[in-house]
């Protein structure tokens, strides 16, 4: 089908954004046809949340053009409400509603004056809505009440009604089900065959196939390209995002990787484990000394795949043993008794607590363990901050300073200092050296692989395939939230573990 000028929607040229210290995008295009579902891939990082949010007016552009169908001239959008009078909408992962409003009220809000509504006309008018969209929820029907997806819905149709030109789906699928998934699929049709351009942002790359017309691919802020999703195979996809044509990939070789013990009964093994995050039902097991890792996209599974271990997600379903033996872990004070430790990818959120001290952050979890009513000494809460700032070259000016005032990669080191300190038999790292200059990754590689050698077991998770293949003997596949198959030894290279999460790699095996 051949596209002319008039079926642009939305055009976007040579837009650059930059923050203190980080360029965000340089000179990026892209451009939305009518009638079309357009994915915006790439890793984290890769600046598609940037792009939508100069696009929305949450943030100016530093440089660029964006140009709308219906508009003679290059626009310069300065707020949300200014790209909604546009006709942009943005429906984001999150549900940005009211739970304890109606169907037609959360439809309505924000439009007109309180004491003017005619609540009679509005729910007409919302029935209306709701019977073209095929939309399965009723007027006057609490929100709350809804599902995920239907609530996810409700929002499109508010967009919609409000004249949508542009429609933007901010990770919309993340938290539905598949028949939530398909009832949403079939709405995004529906806008398609009315002519409304939608952007699609998901990390979830089999659903990029079933539903999108054509992907932009972005990578560390620029374009990597535009392509119809009939001339990209998913493998060049994976390939595009991350950065590694598979031809040119070279195997790294791996160096005192350790490959476990060699012992029958592993230290730690789940079946059927799932958790209440969208994790499907998994195998697992982990050998003395053994450094394996699970891998995938952003997206894929991988951290829930760990919380679930660790139990710190709800646990709905599976069986753990630990050395042979069942074992009950409920809480992550259950996993940390039976020597489990966990480091979090969200060192912010789940990892450093800013307003205490280096010593306070390092002995935190071994005083959870040994209760709050039983606090160590100062001086041996200070013995051991001062045995693990020296073990892993911490820098900080004293056990007292506050640990927000240090680097990234050395509060990465006291929240690793803090599982060592509990002598865990079992430490699960997700993204211990994100966001962390390149000579801290080395050195907490080195360690990892040190800590295998002196028989501790370890999962190692990182976004760069490079580090996965360094470190770990064995890796765990995923890709939405279902492991895809398994690779040990030799197996693990760039190039099998793109085409294992692309669908071409090994068939599945329990892990």
């Amino acid at each position: 089908m051949i596209r002319t000028d008039s079926d642009i929607a939305l055009s976007m040229r040579e837009i650059s954004k930059a923050f203190p210290g980080v360029q965000a995008l340089q000179n990026v295009d892209f451009t939305l046809r009518k009638g079309e579902i357009h994915a915006l891939m790439g890793e984290n990082g890769a600046g598609k949340s940037t792009l939508i949010k100069v696009l929305t007016g949450v943030y100016p552009k530093d440089a660029g053009q964006i140009n709308l169908a219906g508009v003679d001239k290059t626009i310069t959008i300065r707020s949300p409400q200014e790209a909604q009078s546009l006709g942009i909408s943005t429906v984001y992962q999150e549900i940005t509603l009211c739970p304890n409003l109606t169907v037609a009220e959360n439809m309505f809000i924000g439009r007109g004056k309180a004491n003017l509504v005619n609540w009679r006309a509005m729910k007409r008018k919302a029935e209306a809505i709701l019977t073209n969209l095929n939309i399965p929820a009723r007027p006057a029907q609490q929100l709350a009440s809804c599902s995920l997806a239907v609530q996810q819905m409700v929002a499109i149709a508010r967009a919609v009604d409000m004249e949508c030109k542009v429609l933007i789906l901010d990770e919309p699928t993340s938290s539905l089900d598949e028949q939530e998934v398909a009832k949403l699929f079939s709405l995004m049709r529906d806008l398609k065959s009315r002519g409304v351009g939608i952007v699609f942002v998901t990390h979830f790359l089999e659903q990029v196939y079933e539903v999108c017309d054509r992907i932009t691919v972005l990578r560390n802020g620029e374009l990597v390209g535009e392509y119809e999703v009939s001339d990209l195979p998913l493998v060049e996809l994976v390939s595009k995002m991350i950065g590694k044509d598979l031809d040119d990939l070279s195997e790294l070789k791996k160096r005192g990787v350790s490959t476990g013990s060699g012992e029958n009964v592993p230290v730690f093994e789940a079946a059927g484990l799932e958790s209440a995050n969208g994790v499907k039902p998994f195998d697992f097991k982990i050998n003395r000394g053994e450094v394996n890792g699970f891998t995938g996209l952003l997206g894929s599974g991988r951290s829930e795949s760990v919380r679930a271990i660790f139990c710190a997600d709800r646990v709905t379903g599976g069986k753990v043993r630990k050395h042979g033996k069942a074992v009950k872990i409920t809480k992550p004070i259950d996993a940390m008794k039976l020597g489990i430790g966990y480091l979090s990818e969200d060192r912010k959120g789940d990892g450093i607590i800013e307003d205490l001290s280096v010593r306070e952050n390092i002995i935190l979890a071994l005083q959870v363990m040994k209760g709050f009513f039983r606090p160590f000494s100062k001086t041996e809460a200070i013995a051991f901050a001062d045995e693990y700032i020296d073990m892993l070259g911490i820098k900080t000016p004293s056990t007292e300073t506050p640990v927000r005032s240090l680097s990234g990669g050395n509060q990465q080191k006291a929240i690793l200092a803090r599982w060592l300190l509990t002598h865990p038999e079992y430490l699960i790292l997700d993204e211990p050296t994100r966001g962390i200059d390149v000579g801290t990754k080395v050195e907490i590689q080195k360690l990892v692989l040190s800590l295998a050698e002196e028989g501790m077991s370890i999962t190692f998770i990182s976004s760069e395939i490079e580090e996965m293949v360094r470190t770990c003997s064995r890796l765990i596949v995923m890709r939405d939230r279902n492991i895809v198959g398994e690779l040990e030894g030799g197996e693990v290279t760039q190039d099998n573990i793109m085409r294992t999460i692309a669908g071409g790699g090994r068939e599945c095996k329990k892990a």
